[in-house]
């Protein structure tokens, strides 16, 4: 029989914050360590490996119950099994697998498609990691045509002003990192109570020789609401004419709306339909339906898409253009898009997204009814319930501390201020997503109208703890910061 080392000098080697030992799962690896500072001497066995780091997982919070993210948390069991059995696969190697490739292209024409692209202007596009590098792109391709632009009308694009971009200050932040790491200034325009998305009133203000472009946003992540790119669309049509050497194009981020508009709202006008919408990027794994790590930017023509941003690779025996700043990434996500647009066709797009829009407006009814809040979004495009305290609810807590409460049940709902110009104004926001059941939403309700019933009859108030510990929240990294005081949270930090 092996002889064992006694238990008191295995201690003296062990980190004293894990020296504590738990036998796992009746192994005789009940010594085995997870890793904190540097790598195990020893290997561990795959069994107790997996366990040991399924069990510390165990106690993060249940993703279902996240509605502070609108990244996908659900995908079919047969969904996930075919995109981990490509998970090995290089997507940028298009010679080796060339029917990677292929499915990533039909992905895109199928979009293009969803979103009026006409054949005839030749389309291209590009799957990315995600939205905020679709983003990227897209604001690239409106830096360098406006280079090209001002170059041949004999602007200085040296040594004069900067070029700017102008968006609503509801941007997600992948915009400011853009602007930053291109050395772009970012023409904001406000967010004001009667103007809770770009305000056509004075968006053409902000525009200049030295304009690249126009973001109009279509699900404003603060709250949901879409800009009026149609609207928008007429204002620089007037202004190009006055402007013919220079004319301005719009890129819609449409991280959340562009895939739902086309299935719920068919005849919105937001897309290539619009003349001057010459891109337009969209989150997969968001209400694309896929898990997190897919996203897809789209240029109008081969005019759109300046030539510097384009590369050529091998591709079944001849060239295939690319045009993401990533390289090396796993085909699964690509593999599971097509899976679920080809799974659920755009009558099952239509169901999952009406349905999610019904779960997210009874949520919206229920909050109305009890007579505290003000609704600020109640899903009218995308599932989304924003609402904030009324001025006379004349209640002794905040929307923080019912943050702080719903917490207690499992349920992330967070709180934060609106941006700048509104910084004042806390809200609350609720993302529903497709395994967001009308059950779950009663039972929220429920948990909801409990916490308030217990904050009213409260003696103390914790106050904002969020603010205190100074966490806020994050699920993406895709919000912009705004200063508050110092009661407040940051501003949630998301696309995702």
């Amino acid at each position: 029989m092996q002889k064992h080392e006694p238990t008191s000098t295995i201690l003296d080697h062990m980190d004293e914050k894990t020296k504590y030992l738990t036998p796992i799962f009746g192994t005789e690896a009940s010594d085995a360590q997870m890793p904190r500072l540097k790598m195990n001497d020893q290997p561990v066995e795959p069994r107790v490996a997996y366990e040991m780091i399924r069990e510390y997982l165990s106690i993060e919070g249940n993703a279902t119950q996240n509605l502070t993210t609108f990244c996908q948390t659900y995908m079919e069991p047969m969904a996930t099994k075919i995109m981990a059995e490509v998970m090995e696969k290089n997507a940028i190697d298009k010679d080796e697998y060339p029917m990677t490739a292929d499915l990533e292209n039909r992905c895109v024409a199928m979009l293009g498609d969803l979103w009026h692209a006409n054949p005839d202007e030749q389309p291209m596009g590009t799957s990315t990691v995600g939205s905020s590098e679709a983003c990227m792109l897209g604001g690239l391709g409106m830096l360098f045509r406006w280079k090209q632009l001002a170059k041949d009308a004999g602007i200085d694009i040296y040594t004069a002003q900067r070029p700017n971009l102008v968006i609503s200050s509801g941007y997600q932040v992948c915009w400011e990192k853009f602007c930053r790491y291109w050395d772009i200034e970012m023409r904001l325009v406000p967010l004001d109570a009667d103007h809770l998305s770009l305000n056509m009133d004075t968006v053409m203000d902000y525009v200049d020789d030295h304009t690249i472009g126009i973001t109009a946003i279509l699900g404003i992540t603060y709250t949901g609401k879409y800009d009026d790119v149609a609207k928008l669309d007429e204002l620089v049509e007037a202004y190009n004419e006055k402007h013919p050497k220079l004319p301005i194009r719009i890129h819609v981020d449409g991280a959340s709306g562009a895939m739902v508009a086309p299935f719920v709202e068919p005849d919105l006008l937001w897309d290539f339909k619009l003349k001057n919408v010459w891109s337009i990027n969209a989150s997969g794994h968001k209400y694309g339906l896929v898990y997190p790590g897919i996203g897809w930017v789209l240029w109008r023509g081969k005019e759109a898409l300046p030539n510097d941003l384009i590369f050529w690779v091998s591709y079944l025996g001849g060239e295939e253009a690319t045009m993401a700043i990533n390289f090396s990434r796993s085909a699964s996500q690509i593999v599971g898009q097509y899976y679920v647009l080809m799974r659920n066709g755009f009558a099952g797009f239509k169901e999952i997204h009406e349905r999610t829009l019904d779960v997210a407006r009874y949520l919206a009814a229920e909050l109305e009814e009890m007579g505290l809040f003000v609704l600020y979004e109640d899903a009218d495009h995308i599932p989304i319930v924003c609402w904030g305290l009324k001025d006379d609810a004349d209640v002794p807590w905040t929307l923080y501390d019912l943050s702080d409460r719903l917490r207690m049940n499992g349920w992330l709902v967070p709180a934060y201020p609106m941006p700048a110009n509104m910084q004042d104004t806390v809200i609350q926001r609720v993302v529903a997503r497709a395994d967001f059941s009308m059950q779950l939403a009663v039972k929220l309700v429920e948990d909801l109208k409990k916490e308030v019933a217990t904050l009213n009859k409260a003696r103390f108030v914790t106050g904002n703890t969020q603010g205190v510990i100074n966490t806020g929240f994050n699920h993406g990294g895709r919000f912009a910061v705004n200063a508050g005081d110092k009661d407040q949270t940051k501003a949630p930090s998301s696309r995702k």
